[in-house]
């Protein structure tokens, strides 16, 4: 059986206020004391001007990612009797708050109080579109009549100075030049906190209806290395060493649960292979570009924002950015979050007519892997 499947609601959620670029190292903490020296740089080149942290400014959590999670989930059912008929559950997620049990689990033990199918779905920035190809493919298969697809975020977290001390400490001693590496500092000031959920139904509402035509998903880990990691160490072959094989002092000297990016290696390969992806996927659906009228690119930086401009336009794929919608700047990268916290504030905010598409793109640097998927108005 093949069925239709159709988006139906949408919810985001973020936590507490809005952080200006002044006050983010007031909720991350300072590393030494000190403001760090790359800070700006990195806010000129994302072009973020605001963000959301689950921190309050002593460093305490104030929502946990399950939280956050269910509570996205709980707004799609705010004003609906259906929350009792969902059966099926994908969560995906780049910071879950334990290793066991998995993150589904968590969600699923706050959001509903009725047994169903769970998946937990692990990564970086493609765990969003992977959850929701995931509930996709269970109703397009007849598996199920619906499902919610939930992303979440809570990057902050990871970020807080104490975790870096030890090695800046270390670094004082040796009388070394006390900064943290780049690949260290980088992500302090790129990553936002948040959640979104979205319900699936093989039938339609009665309201704005997304039918979801196809998802696409492409890894290119088999010809790059690691970019973006976490729990491990880079050696100078570019091999991760895992957290297992380090000693409890040497985890904290070294910093070994910062996330990290390798920016030599995304600048080289992040756009490159973006539009491979979206060019195979265009191409294999046999994709007329003119009938998209928006298009939701899940950058992480507004760096990146003409440079995949320029890509598409060498590879002759009509995506203007005139078509182009993100709202980056102001909500900050929620990373797997992000393409639906977008198309949420999209369908609220512009005006949609029946049969328009909207094309969402995702890359994901953890190890080069790339979703795009087509969405028509109903």
């Amino acid at each position: 059986m093949i069925n239709c499947v159709y988006i139906n609601r949408i919810a985001s959620f973020f936590p507490n206020k809005a952080v200006s670029n002044e006050e983010m190292e007031d909720f991350l903490g300072r590393i030494g004391g000190k403001d760090s020296r790359v800070k700006p740089i990195i806010l000129k080149q994302n072009g973020i001007t605001s963000r959301y942290y689950a921190l309050d400014k002593s460093q305490n959590i104030t929502h946990s990612n399950a939280l956050m999670a269910a509570t996205s989930i709980k707004k799609l059912f705010e004003d609906t009797a259906c929350e009792d008929s969902v059966e099926l559950m994908a969560c995906g997620t780049s910071s879950p708050d334990q290793i066991l049990p998995s993150h589904a689990s968590m969600v699923h033990g706050l959001s509903f109080k009725h047994t169903m199918e769970l998946y937990s779905l692990s990564g970086v920035c493609l765990t969003g579109i992977t959850a929701l190809k995931t509930v996709f493919m269970s109703i397009k298969t007849g598996n199920t009549n619906n499902g919610v697809c939930c992303a979440s975020e809570l990057a902050s977290a990871s970020f807080l100075s104490r975790f870096y001390e030890k090695e800046y400490d270390d670094l004082e001693n040796l009388e070394k030049n006390p900064h943290l590496a780049f690949d260290k500092d980088f992500l302090r000031y790129m990553l936002s906190d948040g959640a979104a959920a979205l319900f699936l139904s093989n039938k339609p509402n009665n309201e704005k209806t997304l039918e979801i035509n196809w998802i696409e998903l492409k890894s290119y880990a088999n010809m790059h290395p690691a970019c973006m990691y976490m729990g491990a160490s880079m050696d100078d072959d570019g091999n991760l060493i895992s957290w297992k094989e380090y000693t409890e002092e040497e985890l904290m000297k070294n910093s070994v649960f910062a996330c990290k990016q390798n920016v030599k290696v995304l600048n080289e390969y992040i756009v490159e292979r973006f539009v491979d992806a979206i060019e195979w996927a265009l191409n294999k659906h046999s994709t007329n570009t003119t009938s998209i009228k928006y298009v939701i690119p899940h950058i992480s930086s507004m760096y990146f924002f003409h440079r995949l401009e320029k890509g598409l336009l060498q590879r002759n794929i009509d995506l203007p950015t005139s078509k182009w919608y993100t709202n980056l700047t102001w909500v900050g990268n929620i990373g797997s979050v992000a393409p639906f916290a977008a198309l949420d504030e999209l369908i609220r905010t512009k005006p949609l007519e029946k049969g328009d598409q909207i094309l969402l793109l995702v890359p994901e640097s953890g190890r080069f892997s790339f979703g795009v998927a087509l969405l028509t108005c109903v």
